[in-house]
Formats: C-alpha cells, structure tokens, sequence
C-alpha cells in the first residue's frame, strides 16, 4: 500500500473510486452517483488538482486507488486558521484493516507540516455511522454539535455530528 497526494493523472481512479462511494454509501455525501457521473475529465481534474489550499490525498493498492480524502483550508482573513476534511471512503474489499486511519494519520501530518499556522481540523461525519465516528476519536477529533437533518435522501434525513481535532 502506498499514500500519495493525488494529481490530475489519477483522474480516472479517482472518478472511479468517487462513484463507487457515492453509490456504497449514499447517505454519507452532499453529493450524488447521479450528478458526478456527469462531470467531465477537465472538471474532475480541476476538482482534484491540488492547489496552495487544498488537496486530495489516496491510499493505492499497486496502481488502483482504494481509498481517498480531501483537505481543504479556509482562506478568509478570519478564518484561515481552520481546516476542512471532506470525502473520506475505502473501497468496500479494504476496510476495516486499518488504511482508512493510516490515510488520516498522513493527511493530518502533512497537514501539520505544511500549514504551521493551522489551528484546527474539522469534519462532519454521518451520525450512525458509527466506526467512522470511532475512527475520528482515535484520531483525536472531539464532537461539537450535531446538525440535525444535515443530508435528506428521497424522504430520509441523516443528521451529521460536527468534529474538530485542535492542533494548537
């Protein structure tokens, strides 16, 4: 297994990768299989190109990639010292083995290295979705609030607990 950021040469893995989560686990994106399956290779690459305040992170077995994560940092004067975690997802075949918290570990590190200045890290996470919740306090990620009906599919609505791992 190997980590690495991804880049716009990934862009096929990565959209790969993107649907099969979007369809494993619907309840956990904004987002839906039926409107990224849309997107074109040039706007998958702009989304993935990382850039001084954003990147995407992936775990590959060999050259296929089987799990991923973004980080994105605020740029707003007063709100620069925070981060984003977004789109975390192992392929179904690689989980519970430990990659998803190895994935963390790394972009966090990186995190920390690239950006001194960065206060903290925050993400939402899926409620009942409890071994990512777990996952997240291993890591050190506190739960702060709740959004209640964060995502609505069809007539479900999920709620989503707000978490945040201070670095300073």
């Amino acid at each position: 297994m190997k980590i690495r950021l991804i880049d716009k040469s990934d862009w096929s893995s990565y959209q790969k990768l993107r649907l099969n989560a979007l369809k494993a686990a619907s309840e956990s994106f904004g987002s839906t299989y039926e409107r990224e399956v849309k997107f074109s290779e040039q706007e998958i690459i702009e989304r993935i190109s990382p850039n001084s305040s954003k990147f995407f992170m992936g775990i590959f077995d060999g050259k296929e990639l089987i799990g991923m994560v973004s980080f994105h940092k605020e740029i707003g004067e007063k709100d620069r010292h925070k981060g984003d975690i977004y789109g975390m997802f192992i392929h179904g075949d690689y989980q519970n083995k430990g990659l998803a918290k190895l994935l963390l570990s790394t972009l966090i590190n990186k995190v920390k290295e690239e950006y001194p200045d960065l206060e903290q890290i925050r993400l939402s996470v899926v409620s009942n979705n409890i071994s990512a919740v777990k996952l997240y306090g291993h890591l050190g990620f506190e739960k702060y609030g709740v959004e209640i009906n964060a995502l609505k599919t069809g007539d479900k609505y999920f709620d989503e607990d707000l978490m945040v791992l201070f670095l300073k």
